[in-house]
């Protein structure tokens, strides 16, 4: 069975830990003998007021995480210790999500137009390599036909049939009977 972690960003301190410099808190259910309840159940605390880091001292991943939620919302650009490519989609849904309701509905039309017309291209190209596929298959098979004949009339002339016999055989032309 997989894990089941819940996350709660907290833009406040627990009363209970204003004095504590830790901000992230791990909780576990525990039963009545104060076991685990669940091992693949887990409460994860953040108390963001309590991540005091700039944008020069942020060494993780979960540095750079902290800081981003803590300061999304002043941000006007993406800081060059965030070009991790993790953070372009975030970085572009906060720009939608700034957009007014006129500008959001525009988006949505040219994301459709451009979803709609990337689909026909898509389904065309996919129609034309399998027309080319199935094309090629009976080119191919064609090709294989004949060549399988060329093969039998070939042996045919080398055991000395007369080329009217192998033509009746093999439905080659004179000409090709001839050629080989």
């Amino acid at each position: 069975m997989s894990a089941v972690y819940t996350v709660g960003i907290l833009d406040f301190v627990f009363d209970d830990h204003k004095g504590e410099a830790e901000l992230l808190h791990l909780v576990e259910l525990k039963n009545q003998r104060c076991e685990v309840f669940f091992d693949k159940l887990k409460f994860i605390y953040l108390e963001l007021p309590k991540f005091t880091k700039e944008i020069g001292e942020l060494e993780t991943q979960l540095d750079k995480w902290l800081f981003v939620l803590r300061h999304l919302s002043r941000l006007q650009e993406r800081p060059q210790a965030l070009q991790d490519r993790v953070f372009e989609r975030l970085f572009a849904t906060a720009e939608l999500a700034q957009f007014t309701p006129q500008e959001k509905e525009a988006y949505e039309e040219s994301l459709k137009y451009y979803r709609d017309l990337n689909n026909v291209v898509n389904t065309s190209w996919q129609e034309g390599v399998a027309e080319g596929v199935a094309k090629g298959r009976a080119e191919g098979r064609e090709e294989g036909r004949v060549e399988g004949l060329k093969a039998v009339a070939k042996q045919m002339k080398a055991g000395g049939e007369s080329i009217d016999k192998i033509m009746r055989f093999t439905g080659l032309s004179r000409e090709e009977v001839e050629g080989l």
